[in-house]
């Protein structure tokens, strides 16, 4: 049985608006597959196999990592206190006090303001700021390295270089410099997450980590570690070369990424009908996990 032309087209809503679940979808198009895949697994099953250790998955390595002393997550009281002053200076407003008690518009002198009601920074990037302002004033005298933009937010990026934090160079194609980072040195991770083999490099280091990462993209990879251990194909909507993206396929086994809803409907009727494999890999050969076959790897997705 194949799925409705409507549950496909939810299916592109539901990516096309960032909707996560951990819901596994399974189409029926190749049967003939399908029940061969089941046969050989029942037949594996059936024979006795030698026990073998098991390997730990992304996820429990990145745990693994969290553990160590040298790794911080939850800031540093000791400066706290002058963080939030200094936060307090650089982006509250007596203005948008006003206009947030004035229901959201005041007028002055004819001209009428409106403020938009999410104006202003999430309580995750709120977050992310005050624990790289902090690890600053924590380790005086230590050199302070950033994996990445804090957050795309010109002023918050800028002042960080004003407290002479170390921008890792970015050399292209999803490549970093990080010769640069020594014994000793402290590294902060930003809210858009590091991927896995950064923070596995960072492990590797004598380094002081502290973890910005907003808990609602770690949410993210703990979903697609469920997608890893069900067997499924991760869909992800993201841009390809953003950084949160970047940091959430690297915690993948098979992946597929699309951007806006006209992909989502491509990945769908693909799924659906089938088409031309190649002209689909080519359109999508910077999107999807290495060694992705769309014939095998959509029979089971997870959103």
């Amino acid at each position: 049985m194949k799925f409705s032309t409507t549950s496909i087209v939810a299916i592109a809503a539901i990516v096309a608006t960032g909707t996560t679940t951990t819901q596994a979808f399974t189409p029926s198009h190749h049967p003939h597959r399908t029940s061969l895949s089941l046969s050989q697994s029942t037949e594996v099953s059936q024979e006795t196999t030698p026990a073998t250790e098991k390997k730990p998955t992304k996820k429990e390595k990145r745990l693994q990592y969290m553990k160590d002393p040298n790794f911080y997550r939850k800031g540093f009281k000791d400066v706290r206190p002058n963080v939030e002053k200094t936060m307090e200076t650089q982006f509250k407003s007596p203005l948008v006090d006003e206009l947030k008690t004035s229901n959201y518009v005041i007028e002055r002198d004819g001209v009428r303001v409106h403020l938009a009601k999410d104006f202003g920074f999430c309580w995750g990037v709120e977050r992310s700021i005050a624990l790289a302002y902090e690890a600053v004033e924590h380790f005086p005298g230590r050199t302070v390295h950033i994996t990445n933009e804090l957050i795309h937010n010109p002023e918050v990026n800028d002042n960080l270089h004003k407290m002479n934090v170390q921008f890792i160079e970015k050399l292209g194609e999803g490549k970093k410099d990080f010769s640069k980072v020594e014994d000793g040195d402290v590294v902060i991770l930003p809210a858009f997450g590091a991927s896995f083999e950064e923070m596995s490099l960072m492990n590797e280091k004598n380094v002081e980590v502290v973890d910005t990462t907003c808990p609602w993209v770690s949410k993210v990879w703990n979903t697609v570690d469920q997608h890893q251990r069900k067997g499924l194909t991760s869909v992800i909507h993201g841009k390809y070369g953003h950084e949160e993206t970047i940091a959430t396929t690297s915690f993948c086994e098979d992946y597929i990424c699309v951007k806006d809803y006209k992909e989502a409907e491509m990945v769908a009727d693909y799924i659906v009908n089938g088409g031309d494999k190649e002209a689909f890999l080519k359109y999508f050969e910077k999107a999807v996990s290495k060694g992705f076959d769309p014939d095998t790897m959509l029979d089971k997705v997870g959103l």
